[in-house]
Formats: structure tokens, C-alpha cells, sequence
């Protein structure tokens, strides 16, 4: 997961509250086996319609997402957080979130902001008043800026250190790998161990015997 410190690019106005994960990625897109290669997903119900806003050259290459009231309700689909990632958003100001779209959000690398919803108002205007303007993030004074307009935003302290130090959580379980594999060593012989991938499979190893045990073959 990359650091979030800065972020600068287009912003994006949605004008809609009320969007639940099944809006921003339909349930057919699910069937999928990756994390990646969701950006044809995201609204894809919406961006039939020509009209709708990020199919217009203006707001094109988005990197910020302003959006109404109760975004990221419903399912707790981590395929929300991949579409907009995919698509190339790196941060998400509203006013309220669904709190596990929220969750998946730091834990994803996507920067979600919360602001009042009059706050929500101004950022819109200043992004239509010039469509494709660019927005300023600083994660570090927890601020968004747009044209003449800047606030303070809201993100809990764990969620911004996590982002700022670009940990997601096996970077977070890797980083006491030492005291892992310390305990590991030192358990009794007779208690359950972590079995290792089956890289070495060489006779002598436990991936080689755990073979010969199955009545398997290295080849």
C-alpha cells in the first residue's frame, strides 16, 4: 500500500447522498477473482447515461471525489473501495459514510475524509464554477483545499497513521515478523505450528515430507 501523504489532482462533484456499495459497483462485477481492473466498474449503472458526470472530458483523470450525505451504505463489499482505487481516486470528502465502507477505506488506501455538509456545498460550487480544477489533500494537517476554499476535515488517528505510513493490515501483522517468528521457534514440539508455503520441497524439509506423507510428488 502506497504512502498518503499529498494528494493533488481533479476534483470531482457527485451530487447524489444515499449511494450504497451496489451504485458504486454492481453485484455482477463481483464474480471477478482479482483486486484490480475494477475502474469499467465503478457507477457503471450511471455511466450509461452521457451525461453523467465522470463521463465528461472535463473532470477527466480524477484523483478527488466529493460526494453527498450516507456514501458507502449497504453491503460491505470490498469491491467499492477497488473500483474507486481502480478509476484513480485517492481520496472521498463527504459528509457521513457507511462506517464499514469507511473501515475497508483505510485499510485499502483510500483517504476518506468527512466535513460538514454545508463545507460539502462550497467544495461544489468552487468545482463547478471551474470544472477540472484541482484539489489539495494534506493528509498531515488534515485539509483539503479547492480554488479559494479550504477546510478541515475529519479522520480518525489510527486510520491517518495507517495511510501515512502505508500499512494495510499484513504490512501491519509484518511488522512484529521477528516476534513471530520467535514465538514460533520456542513453542513445544506436541502444540499445532504454522506450516510454511510449499517452496522448498526438498527432501528433509516439511514441505518435502508433507508430500511424501500425501503420496505426492515434487515434480
Amino acid at each position: 500500500m502506497e504512502k498518503i501523504n499529498n494528494i493533488v489532482g481533479p476534483a470531482v462533484p457527485l451530487r447524489r447522498s444515499n449511494v450504497d456499495t451496489d451504485q458504486i459497483i454492481p453485484a455482477v462485477f463481483l464474480k471477478r477473482v482479482t483486486k484490480t481492473g475494477f475502474e469499467d466498474a465503478l457507477f457503471s449503472s450511471w455511466r450509461q447515461d452521457p451525461d453523467f458526470i465522470l463521463n465528461q472530458p472535463a473532470y477527466a483523470n480524477p484523483k478527488v471525489l466529493v460526494v453527498g450525505h450516507d456514501f458507502g451504505t449497504g453491503s460491505s463489499r470490498e469491491h467499492a473501495v477497488w473500483a474507486l482505487k481502480d478509476f484513480g481516486f485517492r481520496a472521498v470528502f463527504g459528509s457521513r459514510f457507511g462506517e464499514i465502507f469507511r473501515g475497508n477505506s483505510g485499510k485499502q488506501g483510500l483517504l476518506v475524509g468527512v466535513l460538514k455538509e454545508d463545507e460539502i456545498e462550497q467544495l461544489w460550487q468552487a468545482i463547478e464554477a471551474n470544472p477540472g480544477v484541482e484539489a489539495q489533500v494534506s493528509l498531515e494537517n488534515k485539509t483539503v483545499s479547492i480554488g479559494d476554499v479550504s477546510f478541515s476535515f475529519e479522520i480518525d488517528d489510527y486510520t491517518r497513521w495507517r495511510l501515512m505510513e502505508g500499512l494495510d493490515d499484513i504490512a501491519l501483522t509484518l511488522r512484529d515478523e521477528d516476534a513471530i517468528t520467535a514465538f514460533e521457534r520456542s513453542r513445544p514440539a506436541w502444540m499445532p505450528k504454522t506450516i510454511p508455503a510449499l517452496a522448498d520441497t526438498e527432501p528433509g524439509t516439511l514441505a518435502g515430507e508433507l508430500i511424501e506423507l500425501s503420496g505426492g510428488t515434487r515434480e
